[in-house]
């Protein structure tokens, strides 16, 4: 009946988390640990937080009514039988209480599932939003499975955080609260013993489950690990199976699982710990109040409602007691896996957008490097002192031996990296003036290696440009010479492809992708080895319509097979991180250079890496 109830809808927040970045690039103030995490979806959701804590308030209070409640109708019973109106009072009063405990726990029970499914919405949102904004670097070192977990765990820690404090810590501290008040009322001298006494046990706990954060926070830490490396296994299986390694990845699996199993029992295990000191604590605590209170019964001090109303308050507060100090051994474990997925996902940006970058102003789509220098971290840089003018709508070949610089000058320009020293301009605008998004909307790539997602060839098509109609889709399929095989497909093009792509072949994956960028409206087409999984035929085919389609774009092509890029206008030969010729195919093959020399020798079957060598 609570999903009929009208309650304003949760709002849906529009994050700029990756592009908030202070200018040192470290992450935004609230992903920064993971007390100023939940603090912050804590205010962003004020509202239903705070009416949440008062339904539970409520709630909990209306239960310790109704133990003090019964304490009236005891002490009304032991009077007279007959014209005892104090008697029908109470057992209103008990009904009414109940009865609004209930309304309470309902009503809380359906705010609090929709506001932490809400909070969690946002929260993944979020950290996807910075996690996009790190460089391909970071996602190449991190596997993509452990960071997938780590943003799903995390939205389910803080709603098991939340219902940690919703369900087990406020309602017993209400309850204990609400005991004091009640034990005054009964003997000033118990209500501070209690209090007392619940304290120091409470503050011991909370100090003994602080020092059990690390075992918590290491199990969490291998068990992301592992959940990654899991994933990576399945998502190679060919390589598995192909190498004959199914009995060396399980045993490798095997010493995986075995680490977390043992960081995960020395944390359950520091738990249990918890809870027999608690056991012990709370045995001697109930010992002495239920003693002291049939003492004061037996001397003719309190009542027997009062015995009674003791007795349960004190077992609600023994199991109350326990489990916010159980409660909060789990608190430490939730705030240790939020904090160890803050520690990977939340890391510096180094590549992120200034706050006075402007979008990119389309031009034509000319390109400039300027002394241009970076390096990867080793000694030597990849690309040094590339000075290179593309000229708007020129087709522009990129060659040279495999380490010679040519992809990460594509990556350069992607802005997957900046630059350490030069510039890079498009159009004359520098690439850290701008936004990245508007920069790569001006870029249509088609790496060597195409990834697909696990959706049908329709949408991994449209990828390209979202608003496209079939009919669009079906021109750039034709152009990349896809369109025969994607309708031989069981489903033609809704066939969907598999994680990656995996039920295509690599040839036709690359068509795909090229179909794809030719559906992009973009000023400059990227193509690194865009062509490689072709054959040669497929290949020139396939050159010949980009020059045809993209006669008023600008091309760059990183290429191994020279033979394709003849109708090119011009051609860059890199090596060893630098431009060592530039000028057209024929112009090169005249000079007797380089490019000459690997023109021929590739044509007699040798691949371009032995040119090199044989060049040397």
């Amino acid at each position: 009946m609570w999903n009929d109830l009208s309650f304003p809808a949760l709002p849906r927040r529009t994050s700029n988390v990756a592009r908030s970045a202070p200018a040192d690039n470290q992450p935004p103030p609230f992903l920064r640990g993971p007390g100023a995490f939940i603090l912050h979806y804590v205010r962003a959701h004020l509202l239903q937080f705070t009416v949440l804590a008062a339904m539970i308030v409520g709630a909990a209070g209306c239960a310790v009514g109704v133990q003090y409640v019964m304490k009236l109708l005891v002490d009304a019973m032991a009077g007279p039988r007959h014209g005892n109106d104090a008697v029908w009072m109470a057992l209103t009063l008990f009904i009414t209480l109940t009865a609004m405990e209930s309304i309470l726990w309902r009503i809380s029970g359906w705010l609090c599932c929709r506001t932490t499914v809400g909070v969690g919405v946002d929260m993944r949102l979020d950290l996807f939003d910075y996690l996009n904004g790190q460089p391909m670097r970071y996602f190449a070192e991190n596997l993509a499975g452990s960071l997938g977990q780590r943003i799903t765990a995390t939205a389910g820690n803080f709603g098991a955080l939340i219902n940690t404090v919703v369900w087990r810590v406020m309602p017993p501290l209400i309850d204990f609260l609400g005991a004091l008040v009640v034990f005054a009322l009964v003997d000033v001298r118990m209500m501070a013993a209690l209090a007392v006494f619940v304290v120091l046990v409470t503050g011991g706990m909370i100090l003994f489950g602080e020092r059990g954060r690390h075992h918590h926070r290491t199990y969490a830490g291998h068990s992301n690990n592992v959940s990654g490396e899991l994933i990576d296994v399945i998502s190679n299986m060919w390589a598995v199976k192909a190498f004959s390694a199914r009995q060396r990845e399980r045993n490798r699996l095997a010493r995986d699982f075995g680490i977390e199993a043992a960081a995960q029992r020395a944390s359950w295990m520091y738990t249990e710990k918890a809870r027999v000191l608690h056991d012990i604590c709370m045995w001697v605590m109930a010992g002495v109040m239920l003693s002291w209170c049939v003492h004061l019964w037996s001397i003719g001090q309190i009542t027997p409602g009062d015995v009674v109303v003791v007795s349960v308050l004190t077992f609600r507060i023994l199991h109350g007691s326990r489990e916010i100090a159980l409660s909060l051994v789990d608190m430490v474990q939730q705030f240790g896996y939020i904090d160890d997925t803050l520690r990977v996902i939340a890391q510096p940006q180094s590549v992120c957008d200034t706050r006075e970058a402007a979008k990119l102003e389309r031009k034509g789509g000319a390109v400039d490097f300027k002394a241009v220098n970076f390096t990867y971290g080793g000694s030597r840089d990849a690309v040094h002192d590339i000075d290179l003018h593309i000229p708007a709508g020129q087709k522009i070949g990129i060659v040279g031996p495999s380490g010679a610089g040519k992809s990460t000058l594509v990556h350069l320009l992607q802005r997957l990296y900046d630059v350490q020293k030069g510039e890079i301009l498009i159009d004359g605008q520098g690439l850290q003036t701008i936004t990245q998004d508007s920069l790569r909307e001006a870029l249509a790539v088609v790496p060597q290696e195409i990834t697909l997602f696990h959706r049908s060839v329709m949408d991994n098509i449209r990828f390209g440009k979202p608003d496209a109609t079939d009919e669009e889709v079906f021109a750039a399929a034709k152009a990349a010479y896809c369109d025969g095989f994607i309708r031989a497909l069981p489903q033609g093009y809704d066939t969907i492809v598999g994680e990656r792509g995996t039920k295509l072949s690599g040839g036709q994956r690359q068509r795909i992708g090229i179909a794809r960028a030719f559906l992009k409206d973009a000023p400059i087409i990227i193509l690194d080895e865009a062509t490689s999984a072709l054959d040669t035929e497929s290949e020139m085919e396939i050159q010949r319509a980009l020059v045809r389609l993209m006669r008023d774009r600008t091309v760059i092509a990183v290429a191994h097979r020279l033979s394709t890029l003849t109708a090119f206008d011009r051609i860059v030969v890199m090596m060893n991180g630098r431009v060592v010729e530039d000028g057209t195919a024929a112009d090169l093959r005249r000079q007797n250079g380089l490019f000459d020399r690997m023109w021929r020798l590739q044509a007699e079957g040798m691949s371009l890496d032995a040119v090199v060598e044989d060049a040397a």
